[in-house]
């Protein structure tokens, strides 16, 4: 018998959580949709904040007000009704979409990561070397790369046969979970997500990497503590919202999948998921240009 749905265990197993917890991703839904359409709006409406910084923002927080909308609303939606099914095509379909979003993401960061680069490395040329065509294009590049290799990904998904079980171990479509129900061999699909998921998460990672080890660098040359402390709070918000991001990343899919570490990477997964809500608040809070602008509204 082939399966045509999934049921989503998520936090099945904390019955009188269940309240608690609706009213917790309740408010982290509502913050991060207010958060990141707050911010689309300022560096839409504020001339100061049309630099190529606040352009990968604003796609930054696009994204992040769907990724929240994928997930979310489902998850909410199962702690009213107690219904956790789904059915094959909405898994691939919100998986889908969950993967290009984290794809187009590792690419966003890497991208303000090498802005931030230029800003503090080689701040005499910044204007001419970070234009408006070449964000449009870096842009439009990591919104294609995270679509096509999701794309690929959910179609070899697709084309497996699911008949073991039906029972997910998780609140939001995962790949490891899914594969777990198919009765089809696995190996190849397995093997091309891991190289393809490379590309859109461990390359960015290492390029977002590498560009700060050469800020830390160009900043320790600063003679003067007040020239450090300006350098370094240009890019002060990126880091720790590239460091949350790759931490919770980590522990959701790089610890090793055994039963006594599921519950724990189901709470790191719920801090990924948080990590929509937190975003916003460390760039409007930590960010001097941010502020200013709201003061202005």
């Amino acid at each position: 018998t082939y399966i045509t749905e999934f049921i989503l265990l998520g936090f099945g197993n904390l019955p009188g959580l269940q309240v608690p917890l609706f009213l917790l991703f309740l408010v982290i839904y509502m913050v991060t949709m207010m958060g990141n359409i707050l911010i689309l709006v300022l560096v839409v409406a504020n001339e100061h904040l049309h630099t190529p910084l606040y352009f990968f923002l604003s796609n930054l927080s696009c994204l992040e007000t769907c990724y929240s909308s994928t997930i979310l609303p489902k998850l909410l939606t199962s702690f009213l009704t107690g219904n956790t099914s789904i059915s094959c095509s909405s898994y691939m379909t919100q998986f889908f979409i969950f993967a290009f979003l984290v794809g187009v993401e590792c690419y966003l960061l890497a991208m303000m990561s090498y802005d931030r680069y230029l800003a503090v490395c080689k701040p005499l040329h910044y204007l001419t070397l970070v234009n408006h065509k070449l964000c449009l294009a870096l842009a439009a590049g990591a919104w294609v790369s995270g679509f096509m290799i999701s794309f690929v990904i959910t179609l070899l998904m697709s084309q497996m046969v699911y008949c073991d079980r039906s029972e997910i171990g998780h609140f939001f479509c995962d790949f490891a979970s899914v594969t777990k129900c198919s009765c089809s061999d696995t190996f190849l699909i397995e093997v091309v997500t891991s190289l393809m998921s490379a590309t859109c998460t461990m390359l960015p990672f290492l390029f977002t990497v590498a560009s700060y080890i050469l800020i830390v660098i160009t900043i320790l040359r600063i003679s003067s503590a007040a020239g450090r402390q300006k350098a370094f709070s240009t890019c002060s918000s990126h880091l720790i919202v590239v460091t949350i991001f790759y931490s919770t990343l980590i522990l959701v899919y790089m610890l090793p999948k055994t039963y006594n570490l599921t519950a724990f990477n189901k709470l790191s997964s719920v801090f990924y998921t948080g990590d929509t809500l937190v975003n916003p608040l460390i760039y409007t809070l930590r960010n001097k240009e941010v502020k200013g602008a709201l003061g202005k509204k």
